[in-house]
């Protein structure tokens, strides 16, 4: 790619700033590389890169040494290389196999694993890189692999074809130049939304009429946002050349697919890794969890001990020597030269013994953890709750190394089309004058199971309301911008098939249009479709009625409202909908406050709400408003201006019909997932490119906001009123007024004395936070005023993000003082971005592209397997590899402690406690195995239990058990092992060192004997530790004793003809057969096991945890089913929880229709969790029936 930046232009990315000194604000393109006529401009043909996409990490050719790198960048893999040399090098009591076998094996797997990744990686770069493009070439269509499409191309793109570049729209096959586009793998949105070619392009319609396109494009260089293009375009007629403005309207970004549209035309402006998708990709760098950085740092601990005990044990070599006496014996004196050579020997001899002790610092651990992480992510991918069966998906580990990281948890980030909803619309409820209709359900054209029928009650109203109820459900089949497709399919999955006949479906740029106009089909009104600018319904006596569409007043997020202008048997109507607090202000009657109550309710329960109003105009208002009209659209000097004005003139004096009430319908069990990450201490942020109204409902129908929640905005409108530095104070003074200057963490996140604050952002505020302060300027402070706020916050949105700002907010938080672990998950590729930055990324398999899975380092069916992810998975993982982490450094101390004491007692000579077969085997067969299985199969708690009850999950929270008082004590205990396994030995022996036959045991003896003890006693300790007890774990731990014990009888019991001398020939047996060595090996285990037994009961006795008080209960035999069962006040709240519409729970006048449901609907079940809902403070037993609260009872 660099070989083609070669010309005048240096291309750069915002973010990577790479030849800033030839920065070129815009770039031009010429469309079909035809040169401008002459005398217009100056032609200079620019260099761009070409359209590959690069998202793998290693070459063929940098594979090795940069992997090397990364490698030996572990303190541990580094320190055992320096050993495995020393070793080589020098004379030492050991042999270099035992540092470099192992060292050899984690590298290696540690190679081909991230190997296999990355080539996984190129991959699918080549898939996409590879594929077919159709390019216009000389009035031909041909075809072109995507990386060579060059800048300045005109491609054809077919229906459900996705863009391979940053297009701009030529023609379309459309009469009126718009094609629909479905841009769920940037934005998460899967609706369609419309673009436009510019008018004088529009008409070519053929390869070769587009081929005689005169023109070149202007526009900005490569941006990362999404939402922003800027550029014209410059058609040569054949007078003087047309500009016309380009906008994001006209720009069709990689990744986006085609809909609804049989072909377009467009030119290729951003290519490869300069469009704006790839702009929005972090780059894939090596995540490291916490418990890996405390292994680093414990291991830097022992490094140190290690360095201590080879310098004592050197100087007291040396002091040892200096007397005559003590020097070497008569038969081995050292030469003058080797008496003057002090330095030398003195560093060989601290050699010598560093790779004596080395084995404090265990090679075999690094080996252990990257079996155990890499085993034990197959109980991810084999969990059948995490199988969902819609999808025939399972969960999928891409990354292992992060298992335990899954039990750290902190913020949650995640995305919400596609990963918190469904993002499929469903009409709930329509209110016309206070009168409420609650129809069918209906969502997609499909009709909800639990539905029976309709029961049509008419109270008969007086012919004026019966009126209004018509008109209303009249405005709402024409104020929309829905299209009708009449095929039985869309990508590939059949709709509208009902009782065997195809039937036409909607699509549009809003999926709650589409959910509306279906609610009115199912209450008698039909949209049939547009034709010849007249507009069909079938109404209820199937009639089909016509209504010329005069004008369409487009729907924009500052007015927050859209209308549209009809003319049906003279009569001129203007129908407008929107939100509440843009249709209340313009209405002149209606019986508003009626409709305004059962608007306010059905915002508390999260549904999205639209008004709908209407105004009849005259022929000279109606021509008064198309001048007015006209004018602002001919306009080209501040037309959005204009035309904002022109609406707001329009759509006043207005005569209110009614509302309707919406639902984004969430993922299944995704408010229960919220809930239960809240219980468990986690802080979950949602971010979305969604607009603010619509993420706001989402939150609270998902529980991250609640009824009592007080909501914090810091966005656009806010701060065009005040100043950003005064509105980032007033919220600062307004939750450390509440909270008295203490983070949220300080309280009990079910406390009712403490206010819950929701915080709302969107990205252009956020912009202005994140930019950097100028000089003289308050803005340096603002990132923290910011993040102190977010603090005290029980849940924040983020709306109306781009990818590369979601992000730098997990950034943001990362670095925060604090350091927290975050986890981000989505299902786009919009959120890539965020899955790579936080130290977990997770992806959902959804409806959106495989970006996110593939970039993730787990991927999960649907976002209710987070609960089980995290709530079980992590927490078992964490404790199992913190006590692996522990355990080891807990019997390497055991194990190499008495070898620094034996010193002592050798003169300093080197001379080994153990044989060399003991020393090797030791790590790799006498004590792998047991704690290996542990840290696969370990349950200290039923995971039923842990599901239930969130809070366990703060137990374990911010690395609680591999802590420095945790890592001491078990080192101290290790010291003490060591001290009574070597010390009892040599006192028990001093004076009754004899056998049965009158011999004395030699050195050899006494170190089998220490290290007997020591093999029984760590082999005892990991089987105390035990709660989980399987056939496999009796077979391993009482195993490896017995092999152990065969191991040291035949290895002592045979004269083996390979090995040069036997030092340890029947010294096993001979141990075995005096009485003495039996009652001391009983007597030492037993003493060293005692004070770590005795300081467990006394701890659990006085200062247990939740979880210890938990299993306390659980060894009183307590039946497991009584631990499932729910009270009947919890079954009852669950039951009504999960009934399919809960909402109507208020008295309210019902007229004309309701759904009779198949399970009775009582609503009068659910008023007590309004109630619940209502009270600022909560009891316990509300939440008792999950388990949660800060003393569990179980």
């Amino acid at each position: 790619m660099d070989s083609e930046r070669e010309g005048p232009l240096i291309l750069v990315e915002c973010h990577l700033c790479v030849g800033e000194e030839n920065w070129v604000d815009s770039r031009t393109i010429y469309i079909g590389h035809k040169e401008p006529p002459p005398g217009t401009e100056a032609f200079i043909q620019q260099r761009f890169p070409d359209n590959r996409i690069v998202s793998s990490k290693y070459t063929f050719w940098n594979f090795i040494p940069k992997n090397m790198f990364e490698q030996f960048r572990r303190v541990a893999n580094f320190y055992f290389l320096i050993i495995f040399l020393v070793q080589l090098i020098i004379d030492t009591p050991t042999s270099p196999v035992t540092s470099g076998l192992p060292l050899f094996f984690v590298i290696t797997v540690t190679a081909i694993k991230q190997g296999y990744e990355d080539w996984l990686r190129h991959k699918a770069d080549n898939a996409v890189n590879q594929c077919s493009v159709h390019v216009v070439h000389h009035g031909k269509v041909v075809r072109k692999q995507s990386r060579k499409l060059r800048v300045g191309d005109v491609v054809l793109v077919k229906e459900d074809e996705t863009f391979p570049c940053d297009l701009i729209l030529l023609s379309s096959s459309r009469d009126d130049g718009t094609c629909f586009v479905t841009t769920a793998s940037l934005d998460g949105e899967s609706s369609h939304k419309t673009y436009y070619a510019v008018q004088e392009t529009k008409a070519y319609n053929t390869e070769k009429e587009v081929d005689t396109i005169h023109a070149t494009i202007e526009c900005e260089q490569p941006q990362p946002d999404l939402y922003k293009f800027v550029g014209r375009i410059n058609i040569y007629m054949t007078n003087e050349p047309v500009a016309r403005p380009l906008g994001s309207e006209n720009l069709l970004l990689r990744g986006a697919t085609l809909k609804n549209t049989e072909y377009i035309y467009a030119v290729v402006i951003y290519t490869g890794m300069e469009t704006k998708m790839a702009l929005n990709y972090q780059s894939k760098s090596q995540k490291r969890s916490a418990v890996e950085k405390s292994m680093n740092a414990y291991l830097v601990v022992y490094l140190c001990i290690l360095i201590s005990k080879a310098l004592i044990n050197t100087a007291l070599k040396y002091v040892w020597q200096s007397d005559p006496n003590k020097d070497e014996p008569f038969y081995n004196q050292k030469t003058e030269v080797e008496r003057q050579r002090h330095l030398i020997r003195a560093f060989t001899d601290f050699l010598a013994f560093m790779v004596l002790f080395n084995y404090i610092i265990p090679v075999s651990m690094y080996v252990t953890v990257e079996m155990q992480k890499f085993l034990g992510s197959y109980f991810i991918m084999w969990d059948d709750e995490m199988f969902d069966e819609e999808l025939g998906e399972r969960a999928v580990v891409n990354t292992s190394d992060l298992n335990e990281e899954l039990g750290q948890v902190e913020y949650v980030f995640t995305d919400k089309t596609g990963t918190l909803t469904e993002n499929n619309m469903e009409f709930i409820e329509c209110c016309v004058d206070g009168h409420v209709y609650v129809p069918h359900a209906i969502c997609n054209g499909q009709v909800m199971p639990g539905a029976a029928g309709m029961d049509m009650i008419d109270s008969s109203p007086g012919p004026a309301a019966r009126e209004h109820e018509e008109l209303f459900f009249r405005a709402l089949c024409l104020c929309h911008t829905v299209q009708v497709k009449e095929e039985d399919t869309v990508d590939g999955i059949k709709h509208g098939i009902h009782q065997g006949k195809s039937t036409s479906f909607y699509i549009s740029s809003s999926p709650d249009e589409v959910a509306l106009v279906e609610g009115m089909k199912r209450l008698g009104f039909t949209y049939l479709r547009l034709k010849d600018g007249q507009m069909e319904i079938l109404n209820r006596e199937d009639e089909v009625e016509k209504f010329e569409l005069l004008d369409v007043l487009t729907f924009d997020s500052v007015r927050r409202r859209m209308s549209v202008i009809v003319r049906a048997t003279g009569e001129v109507y203007l129908f407008c909908k929107g939100a509440d607090s843009s249709i209340f202000p313009r209405v002149i009657s209606g019986k508003v406050d009626q409709v305004r109550a059962r608007v306010e309710q059905n915002a508390v329960e999260g549904l999205r709400t639209l008004c709908v109003a209407y105004r009849s105009l005259s022929p000279e208002q109606y021509e008064e408003v198309f001048q007015l009209l006209n004018r602002a659209k001919l306009a080209l000097q501040d037309r959005d201006k204009q035309l904002a004005e022109a609406y707001d003139l329009i759509e006043k004096d207005l005569i209110l019909l009614g509302a309707t009430a919406v639902e984004d319908r969430l993922q299944e069990k995704a408010a229960d997932t919220i809930e239960s990450l809240h219980k468990a201490g986690i802080k979950v942020w949602v971010l979305t490119g969604d607009k603010m109204e619509t993420a706001a409902a989402t939150c609270y129908a998902s529980k991250l906001f609640h009824r009592n929640t007080q909501i914090l905005e810091l966005t656009t409108k806010r701060t065009e009123e005040q100043s950003l530095h005064d509105v980032l104070f007033e919220l600062s003074r307004t939750v450390l007024r509440q909270h008295g200057g203490m983070t949220r963490d300080t309280f009990s996140e079910l406390s009712g004395d403490c206010t819950d604050y929701g915080l709302i952002i969107d990205g252009a505020t956020l912009s202005a936070v994140m930019r950097p302060g100028q000089e003289g300027s308050n803005s340096g402070n603002y990132k923290e005023k910011f993040l102190e706020i977010c603090r005290n916050c029980s849940a924040v949105l983020c709306c109306r993000m781009a990818p590369l700002q979601k992000a730098q907010i997990v950034k943001l938080i990362k670095a925060s003082e604090e350091h927290p672990i975050t986890l981000a998950i989505g299902d786009g590729a919009n959120d890539v971005s965020m899955i790579l930055e936080a130290h977990v990324g997770i992806g959902i398999m959804g409806k959106e592209g495989r970006q996110a899975v593939r970039n993730s380092d787990y991927a999960i069916p649907k976002f209710k397997h987070l609960k089980k992810m995290l709530l079980v998975h992590g927490h078992y993982y964490y404790i199992r590899i913190s006590e692996l982490v522990q355990y080891f450094f807990y019997k390497n101390v055991c194990f190499i402690f008495p070898q620094f004491l034996y010193q002592f007692f050798c003169g300093f000579s080197q001379q080994p406690l153990y044989d060399t077969a003991y020393l090797t085997l030791y790590n790799i067969s006498f004590t792998s195995l047991p704690i290996l299985l542990y840290s696969l199969i370990e349950q200290h708690i039923n995971m039923d239990i842990l599901k239930k009850d969130p809070c366990l999950y703060r137990d374990i929270a911010k690395n609680s058990l591999l802590r420095w008082p945790t890592f001491i004590y078990w080192t101290v205990l290790g010291v003490y092992d060591a001290i009574v396994m070597f010390f009892g030995a040599y006192f028990l022996f001093d004076n009754t060192t004899f056998t049965s036959n009158g011999q004395m045991f030699g050195n050899w003896t006494f170190g089998t004997l220490v290290f007997t003890v020591l093999v029984f006693t760590v082999t005892f300790k990991l089987a105390l530790d035990t709660h989980y007890w399987t056939w496999i774990n009796h077979f391993v731990i009482w195993g490896s004793l017995i092999f152990f014990v065969v191991f040291s009888l035949l290895w002592g019991g045979i004269i083996w003809p390979f090995l040069n001398y036997q030092r340890m020939y029947y010294v096993f047996m001979q141990m075995l057969s005096s009485g003495p060595a039996w009652l001391s090996i009983i007597l030492l285990i037993t003493a060293s096991l005692l004070p770590d037994v005795v300081k467990k009961v006394i701890w659990r006795t006085l200062w247990p945890t939740t979880t210890e008080r938990i299993q306390g209960q659980l060894s009183e035999f307590t039946p497991l089913a009584s631990l499932h069962a729910p009270s009947k006040g919890s079954s009852h709240r669950r039951g009504s929880e999960n009934q399919r519409n809960p909402r109507r729970s208020e008295p309210f006048t019902k007229k004309v229709m309701f759904t009779r449901w198949q399970k009775a609907p009582d609503y009068c079940t659910f008023t007590p969790l309004l109630r619940f809902a209502d009270s600022s403070r909560h009891s316990r037993q509300g939440y008792n029936y999950s388990g949660a609260g800060p003393e569990t009872s179980v």
